[in-house]
């Protein structure tokens, strides 16, 4: 995984959203999962959150929205992402390591489909 600088916070990744009440989802995280603040994820069809993985078949190659802080999911773990109607910084937002950029283009495009926005410089 590709990740920010030590000590980022939500505020370098959340540039705008309509309101954390409408923006945000608490999710469970699956266990194993080790998610950085800005993370992009998708869910499996047990409904658990996972770091996107393009090339999977169980839902988790669809990206749903960002994480908000760090998780590590020693076991299934409660947290909250980014969902719908905001602006991400480009710069920390974060992917994993063996994505391309086709695969991270077809992403963007998921996320703008539910109203987030990917911006270059926010």
């Amino acid at each position: 995984m590709t990740s920010i600088s030590e000590g980022s916070n939500l505020g370098d990744l959340l540039k705008y959203e309509v309101s954390s009440l409408y923006s945000r989802d608490q999710i469970t995280v699956a266990k194993g999962q080790n998610l950085k603040l800005g993370t992009v994820v998708g869910c499996d069809k047990d409904n658990m959150i996972k770091i996107i993985n393009p090339t999977a078949t169980d839902g988790t190659q669809t990206a749903i929205g960002a994480i908000v802080s760090d998780v590590n999911a020693t076991e299934n773990a409660k947290a909250v992402i980014i969902t719908r109607g905001a602006i991400l910084a480009d710069h920390a937002v974060v992917w994993p390591a063996n994505i391309t950029e086709e695969q991270k283009a077809a992403a963007i495009k998921q996320l703008e489909g539910r109203g987030i926005i990917i911006r270059k410089g926010a």
